[in-house]
């Protein structure tokens, strides 16, 4: 072997994004680098000069790579302290050379396991032995070695090593990153396996005993849902890629904790319709909504189901922003604060960013939108505990819908109670919703009163309403809300059921002439 260099580096990584470029600038700073398995092949094919550690160990790799780095002469090399004594005698009388860098991440075990009919075996596979122990290894001895655990510290540890100022301080902070990290990893695992383990009697097995979670602070905010509340974005640590936690952020004034909110809600509306649809959000409610033929079109009449309440409100665009629809967004006297859509066309984009008052102003965001990651669990805190359920944000199935009434609901009509049906759920409980033609003409959201939302979805709709539609998010107690929707020119409803008093609701629908859908599935949302 050759006589060592006077700095080596340990890389094994299971990420290997940047790795090429870090690694070169590490050579190019006088590192000499030892990697094995996957790691040190990705390093050669680069053109890297690679010392295979088996050939530093003088001990092969054995059981398929599943003992490679598991070696007093790796992890002597780690945890050797080379200002001590006893240490020092045995560095010399084994052979050991010291690392003064190690550079590893773990293998993918949380991505493994959210992949639809991963087996047991396979996620037991990805949990990761060596890297763990080389990682708190080297934090541990932070004093001596710097611990490298993420990409986004590549280019700060290159410059930090080039201005000779990798002192015990950055070295500390990295070190608390490694740890931050292990500890993660093994929450996910800890939690893989008592959900896997629980007891098929246990009606929460789905839930492990414990749960620990860990985010990642991405951004301070000026302050909370009101001036005098501090606040934060922190996000998961491998966020899904349809999250807000994942939205591009591509110009405009910074985020508050509202337009965080109200963005999450305006996404997931939006996201509800496979045709061109728009939305807008106002105190976390959909105030307009709607489908048509065109982005534009749809943005349109979103913003004219309340025109008055979209004053200052965040937008929704399940499309990509082309020009048309620019042109609209930003029409005289509309006031939006933030737009929230999966891309935008070069002259769009040109339109929105050089027009007075949203150049500097509009915070135009860049979000993927599917069904993917839908489903996920979904946290709120409480004095003393937190409480955790399934996101109400999968697709809608109409298996057990059924129509109750004298009259079947017209083609027409039936589109607009599915529309109606997918924003419905999104409204602040007690949700009324009154829609025609794919548009939201009307909703009641966050009353005490069934009753009192119905009055206000009649009020907001006004003569528009007749020949539409009404969706509640939970079932009619008394037939008072069929008759309120009954004055407005309601000709069909959609609602879950399951009240006592489905038989009287059920009769003043058949009086009035008016279709009814029973879906059987509530979606309050408080």
């Amino acid at each position: 072997m050759n006589t060592p260099a006077a700095r080596r580096a340990l890389i094994s990584v299971s990420n290997k994004q940047g790795l090429d470029a870090f690694v070169k600038g590490l050579v190019d700073l006088g590192f000499e680098i030892l990697s094995t398995g996957g790691t040190r092949k990705s390093l050669e094919a680069a053109g890297i000069d690679v010392i295979d550690v088996t050939t530093y160990t003088e001990f092969p790799e054995i059981m398929n790579g599943r003992v490679k780095t598991l070696h007093p002469k790796v992890h002597g090399a780690i945890l050797g302290r080379p200002t001590l004594e006893s240490d020092a005698v045995a560095i010399a009388e084994h052979g050991i050379v010291p690392f003064q860098l190690v550079v590893c991440n773990l293998y993918p075990f949380q991505e493994t396991i959210a992949k639809p009919g991963v087996t047991v075996s396979e996620a037991i596979e990805q949990i990761d032995i060596g890297g763990p122990s080389m990682v708190r290894s080297a934090a541990k001895n932070h004093a001596h070695v710097a611990i490298v655990t993420s990409p986004d510290q590549y280019a700060d540890v290159l410059q930090m090593v080039k201005d000779d100022n990798m002192d015990e301080a950055f070295r500390r902070k990295l070190a608390a990153a490694a740890f931050e990290m292990t500890a993660t990893y093994d929450r996910g695992i800890a939690d893989y396996m008592a959900q896997i383990t629980a007891a098929p009697a246990d009606e929460n097995s789905d839930f492990s005993e414990t749960l620990n979670l860990s985010f990642k602070l991405q951004s301070t905010l000026r302050y909370g849902e009101n001036p005098h509340q501090k606040a934060a974005f922190y996000v998961e640590e491998n966020p899904p890629a349809t999250s807000i936690a994942r939205a591009k952020q591509l110009t405009g004034k910074e985020l508050s904790y509202n337009n965080l909110m109200d963005l999450d809600s305006a996404k997931s509306i939006a996201s509800e319709f496979s045709e061109p649809a728009a939305c807008v959000i106002k105190h976390n409610n959909p105030c307009g909504c709607a489908v048509a033929a065109t982005l534009a079109e749809a943005f349109e009449n979103a913003h004219a189901g309340d025109p008055i309440s979209a004053f200052g409100s965040i937008i929704g665009l399940n499309r990509t922003v082309d020009l048309a629809t620019a042109e609209r967004l930003c029409e005289p006297g509309r006031f939006i604060e933030a737009v929230i859509a999966p891309g935008y066309d070069a002259d769009a984009f040109e339109l929105l960013t050089t027009k007075p008052k949203w150049r500097n102003n509009v915070r135009l965001m860049e979000g993927l939108f599917s069904d993917a990651g839908k489903g996920a669990a979904e946290y709120r805190r409480v004095s003393g505990g937190l409480l955790i359920q399934d996101r109400d944000d999968l697709p809608q199935l109409e298996d057990e819908w059924k129509v109750v009434t004298e009259r079947q609901p017209t083609d027409a009509e039936m589109s607009d109670l599915r529309f109606a049906w997918k924003v419905c759920r999104h409204v602040k409980s007690n949700a009324i919703v009154f829609a025609k033609g794919g548009m939201l003409l009307g909703a009641g959201a966050g009353q005490m009163s069934r009753l009192d939302s119905s009055y206000i979805a009649g009020m907001k709709s006004g003569a528009r309403s007749q020949g539409g539609v009404v969706a509640s998010d939970a079932f009619f107690p008394f037939r008072d809300g069929i008759d309120e929707a009954a004055k407005a020119g309601i000709k069909a409803v959609i609602q879950p059921g399951g009240s006592r008093n489905d038989d009287d609701v059920i009769a003043a629908c058949n009086e009035y002439g008016m279709a009814m859908v029973l879906t059987g599935r509530r979606h309050f949302r408080h």
